[in-house]
């Protein structure tokens, strides 16, 4: 079963149990999971819709990033839902794999709970057909002693692991930063 409005609802009240701080922040995220219903795991929901990343750390506390391909920025692997993911958490796995070729049975979770939700604009793209919309981020931590990486060409260009204080985006970077240093 694709990911419900539900399961969105829960998993954010689930981060704000541990960040109520953020509510203000994540409001559009309510209001579109209000409007959209289901229909907020669909790539095709303009108003907004639920993408899903792994930050993920090796013991050494560097992170995995990736060079994406269309977007000519570093980031933390990830992307859009897709129907065969039941949780956010197991779509953050599943595009760790897709775009890195490190397999869910390589990392451990930190949580069930997200580690950052991030919501940011995305600008128009004519040639596919899609206005400016919202992706509401959501951001898993996982630990992995893997190395070897093989990337998925027609998306990702490059990979570095680097020290988790390279990372530019607040919350994001004193939260992996944080767990870097716990065992």
């Amino acid at each position: 079963m694709p990911i419900t409005a539900q399961h969105v609802r829960d998993t954010v009240a689930a981060y704000l149990a541990d960040h109520p701080e953020e509510k203000d922040a994540l409001s559009a995220v309510g209001e579109v999971v209000d409007q959209a219903g289901d229909s907020v795991a669909s790539r095709k929901e303009f108003r907004g819709h639920v993408t899903a990343g792994a930050a993920l750390v090796r013991p050494d506390g560097r992170v995995l990033t990736i060079e994406h391909r269309a977007l000519r920025k570093w980031l933390l692997p990830g992307g859009h839902v897709e129907d065969s993911d039941t949780t956010l958490r197991e779509a953050a796995l599943r595009e760790l794999a897709e775009e890195t070729g490190i397999s869910s049975d390589q990392v451990e979770p930190a949580s069930d709970a997200p580690l950052h939700i991030d919501v940011h604009s995305i600008p128009a793209n004519n040639r596919k057909g899609e206005p400016e919309h919202l992706h509401f981020d959501f951001r898993f931590l996982f630990r992995t002693t893997a190395d070897a990486v093989e990337l998925q060409e027609e998306e990702v260009t490059n990979y570095s692991w680097q020290f988790a204080d390279m990372l530019t985006a607040e919350p994001l970077r004193s939260r992996v930063m944080a767990a870097a240093n716990r065992p």
